[in-house]
């Protein structure tokens, strides 16, 4: 791959589970993902959708990102180096999408649903973006759902195991509105 791994990465294997059964992909699907990173959700997409499109405006996680596409062997993504409000200005319409980055949330928000036909999945790890998502998707109408998943690992300690804990992640599930 190339560089170094971006800051706020990589999505835990159990965290991008629940989050791509939340987003409920078909074949047939496009998807937009906002804030890729290291570039293992889009992968993760990849392999079912039809066609992904990854942003990302940090230079570092966009080549990264396509590292891993490459290695994987995947070739139905197209990274792009940009703002997500500045991307969602053309008139594409995706059937799923997922944010990873929150950056400007309330703000994309209201853009990205009418662009949406069917499912927003937001990941967020602060209490400050979920309420942040939940109190602008509930005023757009889209609001579904919020889970929170814990997830802990085993580790080896004097001749047993123990569990260490990764840090909880709200997975945030909105219907998108582009069909209402």
């Amino acid at each position: 791959m190339n560089g170094a791994k971006p800051a706020g990465g990589p999505t835990q294997d159990e965290i991008m589970a629940v989050s791509l059964f939340k987003l409920g992909l078909l074949t047939t699907d496009t998807v937009l993902e906002i804030g890729c990173g290291t570039g293992k959700v889009s992968v993760a997409i990849a392999r079912t959708a039809k066609k992904v499109y990854s942003l990302d405006k940090r230079e570092e996680a966009i080549s990264f990102a396509t590292g891993t596409a490459r290695e994987a062997g995947v070739r139905n993504i197209e990274f792009f180096c940009t703002d997500a409000l500045d991307f969602l200005k053309n008139n594409q319409v995706f059937d799923c999408a997922f944010i990873g980055g929150t950056k400007n949330l309330a703000e994309i928000l209201p853009v990205l649903a009418k662009k949406v036909r069917r499912t927003i999945v937001i990941n967020a790890v602060m209490v400050s973006t979920l309420e942040r998502a939940v109190m602008t998707l509930k005023d757009l109408g889209i609001f579904t759902e919020v889970v929170q998943v814990q997830v802990s690992r085993s580790s080896d300690i004097a001749g047993s195991i123990m569990f260490r804990p990764i840090d909880p992640v709200f997975i945030i599930v909105a219907r998108g509105a582009a069909c209402s």
